[in-house]
């Protein structure tokens, strides 16, 4: 039979999604957790790969096996055999057509972006930092120009293994959380507050969405014009853009299927996440 399961992590300590040599991937732990609680090898296909230091809130993957067991013991069993970073939030049996990646028709990432004079220390690994004020209204002008079907090669890494450079974004949200704090008596720096970016597409290339904020950040800093964004585009080249920001605010939200699939949407950690 077929399983898919939601997939929660914090990536701070894992070297992505990917399974690697080291084992340090979050693949690898999981399919080490499967293989103990399922006492057989087990091989996974997941939705869409993270970085190094990319968290999850609802990682899809799907795995084919032989042995019988209740939705529910899927999730406590595999858990009992992770580690407290990574957790199945829920379990499903799906048809044999059901693909991870292939079946997904679209993906959703959230980046967190503390706003600060001073670098985070809670929050550390978790979002990312910048110490100048940015502006909402520039960075929202700059995203229109990336929404809708095009070449984002400019937003792509090097050692991206796409087929196709050729993406859809159907949405860029971006706000501001909370009441920005002034700065104290005599402190020097922008007002303290946290900004969220919402990204959807159907696919998004490797670093696509952190080389896109890059660019955001630059704009909202004031250093380049919003209309940047849109040369940056036509550019099709890398070097046009910003450099690649931080992985450590980047969420992948999870993919979205077709309700004849019956999957969740949400895990609780979506609440969580500001």
């Amino acid at each position: 039979m077929r399983v898919a399961l939601g997939v929660s992590y914090n990536g701070q300590g894992w070297r992505g999604w990917q399974s690697q040599p080291s084992g340090q991937t979050v693949q690898d732990r999981l399919e080490a957790a499967l293989h103990q609680f399922a006492t057989v090898p087990v091989s996974t296909v997941c939705a869409g790969r993270t970085d190094a230091g990319v968290h999850a809130l609802m990682q899809v993957v799907h795995f084919d096996t032989a042995i019988e067991r209740p939705e529910t013991s899927w999730v406590r069993g595999t858990n009992r055999f992770l580690p407290p970073d990574i957790a199945v939030q829920w379990a499903r049996r799906v048809p044999d057509a059901f693909h991870a990646r292939a079946c997904a028709t679209a993906r959703r990432y959230a980046y967190l972006l503390l706003q600060s004079p001073v670098r985070p220390s809670i929050e550390a690994g978790r979002v990312g930092w910048v110490f100048q004020a940015l502006d909402g209204a520039a960075m929202r002008e700059a995203a229109r120009h990336l929404l809708g079907t095009h070449d984002f090669s400019s937003f792509r890494a090097a050692e991206c293994q796409a087929k196709s450079p050729v993406k859809t974004l159907a949405r860029i949200d971006i706000a501001q959380r909370g009441t920005p704090q002034a700065p104290a008596p005599g402190e020097r720096g922008c007002a303290s507050g946290y900004w969220r970016f919402d990204f959807e597409g159907d696919a998004f290339l490797h670093h696509m969405v952190r080389n896109i904020m890059g660019c955001l950040v630059a704009v909202g800093q004031g250093a380049r014009a919003p209309g940047w964004m849109g040369e940056v585009l036509a550019a099709r080249s890398r070097q046009a853009a910003a450099p690649t920001f931080a992985a450590a605010g980047l969420y992948f939200l999870g993919p979205r299927y077709g309700p004849k699939w019956g999957l969740p949407q949400r895990t609780p950690a979506y609440d969580w996440l500001p």
